[in-house]
């Protein structure tokens, strides 16, 4: 039984930080949501896989990492053992950009 409150609780953490990104990029609210149903696997799953392939061909020109950490998330809705680590990464990500914007507008005013 532990086991699966332990799942439970990750996921949740993990559509929290996804809540989060909703909030910070109001414009990406309706493809997230579109994605984060229950029924939309057939087509989180393969966009995820692509995602992460395009991260890794990130040396040609219309293709960047940033879409690596973002197939990996995707993932990790679909597989629980990527949601602790999902989670925490996307946590982390936040604190560094909000902390490297905060410095980049003390700088400017």
């Amino acid at each position: 039984m532990r086991h699966r409150s332990e799942r439970i609780r990750h996921k949740q953490r993990l559509l929290r930080q996804f809540a989060a990104m909703e909030r910070r990029f109001p414009s990406l609210r309706r493809p997230i949501r579109m994605l984060l149903r229950d029924g939309s696997a057939f087509v989180r799953l393969p966009f995820a896989v692509l995602l992460i392939a395009g991260g890794l061909l990130s040396f040609l020109p219309f293709l960047g990492l940033w879409m690596l950490p973002l197939g990996v998330l995707l993932l990790a809705v679909d597989i629980p053992a990527l949601r602790p680590t999902a989670s925490a990464a996307m946590i982390r990500g936040r604190r560094w950009t909000s902390g490297r914007l905060r410095r980049l507008r003390a700088r400017q005013g």
